[in-house]
């Protein structure tokens, strides 16, 4: 397996007025192509403060990200934008939706940019909402579907651009048990379909078990 993303050195301090905090303490490790790689730690661990400098959401106070070999931090903002937009793709704990749009359009959100046709777009993410379970909930608001249906709708957006790597930051963080395990399910099931890269922040050890390798972070270090 190739080597897909790298962390060198990396660490993230934040000035709270005259102290200093280090969220992440020189990181560094290497995710191959096709890994399901998790991380876990206990709140304030630095975890998602790592899962953003990989996802390109924020910048490291020194070291560096490379993904496929090059470095993010020279990057223009429009390198960077294109990062985020095409090469990785996020979900999040609070699903993230856009309140006035359809389910549809919020996965269809996600191509627009890239100047995809309207009729494109709406054909691209009626498959995706098809492919998670949800053929009859196109039209639907976030405020009309249930938290485990408002996730299905934020995967299809992760995946309707085909990123090289997947991040998801506690995806079942605001469902129960049953339903988060469902979602879990369907993320394994599309990232294996999809040949894609998931790289995963969760407190739940049974989900973080399912995947090929994990990383246990501790006070912005990896253990």
């Amino acid at each position: 397996m190739s080597e897909i993303l790298e962390a060198k050195d990396v660490s993230k301090v934040y000035q709270m007025g005259s102290t200093s905090v280090a969220a992440l303490d020189h990181v560094s490790l290497t995710i191959n192509e096709g890994e399901f790689a998790a991380i876990q730690g206990t709140s304030g661990s630095g975890k998602s403060t790592l899962l953003n400098m990989l996802g390109g959401l924020d910048h490291p106070t020194s070291g560096d990200v490379l993904f496929g070999g090059r470095a993010l931090g020279p990057l223009s903002k429009k390198e960077m934008a294109r990062y985020r937009r095409y090469s990785v793709g996020m979900i999040f704990q609070n699903f993230n939706l856009v309140p006035t749009m359809s389910a549809s359009e919020n996965v269809g959100l996600a191509l627009a940019f890239g100047g995809l046709r309207g009729l494109q777009r709406r054909k691209r993410s009626e498959e995706l909402l098809g492919r998670v379970g949800l053929a009859d909930r196109l039209t639907h608001r976030p405020a009309e579907l249930s938290g485990g249906e408002q996730q299905r709708v934020a995967i299809a957006r992760a995946f309707v651009t085909r990123p090289a790597v997947l991040f998801a930051d506690e995806p079942t963080g605001n469902l129960d048990t049953h339903t988060g395990e469902r979602i879990v399910s369907l993320l394994f099931d599309l990232n294996a379909q999809s040949h894609t890269t998931l790289v995963l922040v969760t407190h739940d050890r049974t989900v973080a078990a399912r995947c090929g390798r994990v990383l246990q972070m501790d006070s912005g270090a990896l253990k």
